[in-house]
């Protein structure tokens, strides 16, 4: 009876202690690798599950994705610039037996890989393109480390490019390489209003031409424009062609008068007998 007694009271203690071992509960976002004596029994779904206490381990594995940060890498683009490159990714389980069984740890291997892959692809690049083509760049690593870790079971979801350093001498150049585009922009868009300019004034001065009066309309209109600022002075502009047209007359008459033929002088003699002599005092001889 003793000996039933403590039978009994053992068996209850083993079932008290093997209980919670032999009860598992796995979470919504997770999958269960079960191993029996170190054999692979296959995956448990999301639940309450019972294993064998003592001979089976269940492991969880988390399908859910995991943002895993790239430390930033010292690297040197295809022009030989160095650059400091930093980037992010974005990968979840998609097989839970290989996560487990085909390699040790998923992100220690996964955050090396992508520092390689990382250097590797941006190496391949110039500077310019790693600044302008970041989302080639970012499927390039992606494509690299998706070919890699499907052996494990797992699925990049995305990689991009957080931040590029670049040096000191280099942000200087490029800042002066910007600002002469800029000036040389502006130069071709001042010199494409000149030459449109031009133009209208070229059409504008035709159409006076052949309407004289439109100058002169035009030359009331500039009065209308100086009279609204209330300007102390009033230029009243003239007409220019008319002008010079007469000032290029009036200079031509005086050297057609210039360049005429000189008068001829009267002789000494007549000029004599023409002026008339002063009046002689009585009885003074009179010159022969």
């Amino acid at each position: 009876m003793e000996v039933l007694i403590f039978a009994l009271i053992a068996l209850a203690v083993v079932a008290l202690i093997g209980l919670p071992m032999a009860l598992k509960i796995v979470k919504q976002y997770e999958q269960g690798v079960l191993f029996r004596f170190g054999r692979l029994t296959g995956t448990r779904a999301p639940g309450l599950r019972v294993i064998v206490p003592f001979a089976d381990v269940l492991h969880r594995v988390s399908l859910r994705i995991i943002t895993m940060p790239i430390q930033s890498q010292g690297i040197i683009t295809r022009d030989n610039v160095s650059v400091d490159v930093s980037a992010v990714a974005y990968f979840r389980v998609v097989d839970a037996v290989k996560s487990v069984i085909a390699i040790e740890s998923v992100g220690p291997a996964i955050n090396q890989i992508a520092q390689t892959t990382l250097r590797k692809v941006v190496g391949q690049h110039t500077l310019d393109e790693t600044l302008s083509e970041t989302d080639r760049i970012n499927l390039d690593i992606r494509e690299i480390l998706d070919v890699t870790t499907a052996e494990w079971g797992v699925e990049v979801t995305l990689v991009e490019l957080k931040d590029i350093q670049l040096p000191d001498s280099m942000k200087r150049a490029m800042a002066r390489q910007a600002e002469a585009e800029r000036e040389k922009r502006a130069k071709i868009i001042n010199a494409e209003g000149e030459s449109m300019a031009a133009a209208a004034l070229g059409d504008a001065s035709d159409t006076m031409m052949a309407h004289p009066l439109a100058l002169q309309l035009r030359n009331l209109q500039s009065l209308v424009e100086i009279g609204v600022d209330k300007n102390t002075t009033v230029v009243f502009p003239a007409p220019l062609m008319s002008t010079i047209g007469e000032l290029g007359a009036f200079l031509a008459r005086e050297t057609a008068a210039a360049t005429a033929a000189p008068v001829q002088a009267p002789p000494i003699a007549e000029l004599a007998t023409t002026i008339p002599r002063p009046p002689q005092p009585n009885g003074a001889s009179k010159a022969v």
